[in-house]
């Protein structure tokens, strides 16, 4: 049962006790009867609480996500692409350059990207930050991408792989470790990341049986290293070790009556 139903369950029980109560014709509610209808409230107001805190999140997630067609507009695609990573608190950096740009502690930094508005982004590092599909817009013309980092990025799912096809022909290493909603189905759009030689798929919480999911990469990728899952994990059922494991004593006791 989902926390929200617990919510509602337990706020409906508590509200029509309160009603049986009061119905019940008695004059002054009781210790009791106040109590639920106090307990009542209480979870009206933490449910919409967390509704109103839910809102806001989503709200934050589509603003942070939003195009900087401005910016595109009036100093081209690769500041805009560089101003929207930063402002996730993300890193980047430009091909031929060895300095990476990044924000502070408290997400400040530098413009001095905007020095080289026709320097491509190379190396992007987004890891753990809100970026969603609708905010990768921000970054499909930048067709020099080798490599980046989306480790623990809550927002990334299914749909966000399926737009990857854009870096196609540059894209070499992918980090989605820790990406609590990819699946399958959004792994198999890798297949047409046909320069990726590095692929990290480690703590997919959706993947059941992550051996065989690295075992088809491999197959769709061949010129790419699949990190993050062994061959075995998942493949063996833990009932079916046990009856193995359990054969196998058998077996061993059935030997030694027989010495």
């Amino acid at each position: 049962m989902s926390q929200a139903m617990k919510r509602c369950s337990a706020h409906t029980c508590a509200a029509v006790a309160v009603r049986r109560a009061l119905s019940s014709g008695a004059a002054t509610p009781s210790v009791y009867t106040r109590f639920l209808l106090k307990l009542s409230h209480y979870f009206y107001d933490v449910e919409n609480i967390l509704d109103w805190n839910n809102w806001l999140r989503s709200q934050g997630v589509i603003h942070k996500n939003r195009l900087f067609g401005y910016a595109q507009k009036n100093f081209g695609n690769n500041v805009a692409a560089a101003y929207y990573i930063l402002t996730l608190r993300g890193s980047f950096r430009f091909a031929g350059q060895s300095e990476w740009f990044r924000p502070d502690s408290r997400g400040r930094f530098s413009y001095d990207f905007m020095s080289t508005p026709d320097a491509k982004i190379e190396e992007v590092d987004l890891s753990g930050t809100l970026i969603n599909h609708n905010g990768l817009e921000n970054l499909v013309k930048q067709n020099k991408l080798q490599t980046l980092s989306l480790r623990g990025c809550p927002e990334v799912d299914d749909w966000f792989l399926a737009r990857l096809h854009v870096f196609g022909e540059s894209l070499v290493e992918l980090d989605l470790s820790h990406c609590s909603r990819i699946t399958v189905g959004g792994l198999a759009a890798l297949q047409n990341l046909r320069k990726l030689e590095r692929l990290d798929i480690s703590g997919l919480p959706r993947l059941q049986n992550p051996g065989l999911v690295r075992i088809l990469l491999e197959e769709m990728l061949p010129h790419c290293q699949v990190s993050g899952a062994e061959y075995e994990q998942g493949l063996i059922q833990p009932d079916s070790q046990e009856q193995t494991e359990g054969h196998h004593e058998a077996s061993t006791h059935t030997g030694l009556r027989h010495l």
